[in-house]
């Protein structure tokens, strides 16, 4: 198949290459013609505007959005739009929330296009791998991009399924990120308290090597952690902050909404927001209480540590 690819960074680019592999032709556009030159000499057609992207594809057009949520996403897609015809197919591969997806489904049927939403998992290692494909949309539109998925799913069979109508594939990859923001969590703590137990001098890599193995909690990100340890096990070049992209507060906000319990989604978010407060106002304001009421010591900037009372009742 053909398929115009509008965004060309480390997801886009990857995908692009993976599926010039599995015999698709793939007409690339970014917004930096030269990133749109580095990728034709990898065996992209290159596209320096929406129009020309849309002029080398033929009819039904496939346009598939890697590019962040948002405005950049709907400015896009209206864009696209005037220069679509009826039967063409949008596909937004991004993370944008689903809300957003079942409208633009709306406004672009009006006009006789088709949106497919695509979660998409899998990172810097789907071009070698694979990625998970999480699809959603009417179905004679995703049947007409079996081809495509089948290539970029790490096996034509495995990795990849239409779930839903529109809107479906978008949610689906929200609560996957929820999942994937407790997951993280739970290992990170767990590596955390291993190492604050000194008198064992536990060698962490060797821990998560073992764990690998046989373990119940084997996963990849066990084998990222592994990798990552095996490299510098006290992560020394490393600050503790840590982003998010949005799909996991949109998890906890759909899961509030929909009076569903995920305390363990809601605890990692609010640690990812923690880890970005380097001047806690809240830390310091439970300091001066603790002195004010029982007359604990408060450790000053200008002074070491302060050892606590022993034995003393809050």
């Amino acid at each position: 198949m053909k398929v115009g690819m509008v965004g060309l960074g480390r997801m886009g680019g990857n995908m692009a290459l993976r599926l010039i592999g599995g015999g698709h032709k793939v007409v690339g556009y970014a917004r930096h013609a030269e990133t749109v030159n580095r990728m034709v000499e990898k065996g992209v057609i290159g596209a320096y505007s929406l129009d020309e992207l849309v002029e080398k594809l033929e009819h039904p057009r496939v346009v598939w959005l890697m590019i962040p949520a948002g405005d950049p996403v709907e400015n896009t897609i209206r864009a696209l739009l005037p220069k679509l015809e009826k039967g063409d197919i949008i596909v937004d591969g991004g993370n944008s929330h689903y809300r957003d997806t079942i409208r633009r489904a709306s406004m672009l049927k009006e006009k006789g296009v088709h949106l497919v939403d695509v979660g998409v998992s899998g990172g810097i290692w789907g071009l070698k791998y694979g990625y998970c494909l999480m699809i959603g949309g009417e179905r004679e539109a995703v049947e007409y991009l079996r081809p495509i998925f089948e290539t970029l799913a790490p096996t034509p069979d495995k990795g990849w399924a239409h779930v839903g109508p529109n809107g479906a594939g978008h949610f689906v990859k929200m609560v996957h990120n929820g999942i994937e923001y407790g997951l993280m969590q739970a290992y990170a703590e767990g590596f955390a308290l291993m190492k604050r137990k000194k008198e064992f001098n536990l060698d962490l890599h060797k821990i998560a090597e073992v764990w690998r193995h046989g373990s119940v909690i084997r996963s990849w990100l066990l084998d990222l952690i592994a990798q990552a340890l095996a490299e510098d096990p006290e992560l020394r070049d490393v600050e503790p902050y840590v982003p998010d992209s949005g799909e996991g507060r949109w998890a906890v906000f759909e899961a509030i909404d929909l009076d569903a319990v995920t305390p363990v989604m809601a605890l990692s978010l609010i640690q990812r927001l923690r880890s970005r407060d380097t001047e806690s106002y809240s830390d310091k304001l439970l300091a001066v209480m603790r002195k004010l009421f029982g007359g604990h010591a408060v450790k000053k900037k200008s002074e070491g540590n302060v050892t606590s009372h022993s034995g003393s009742i809050e």
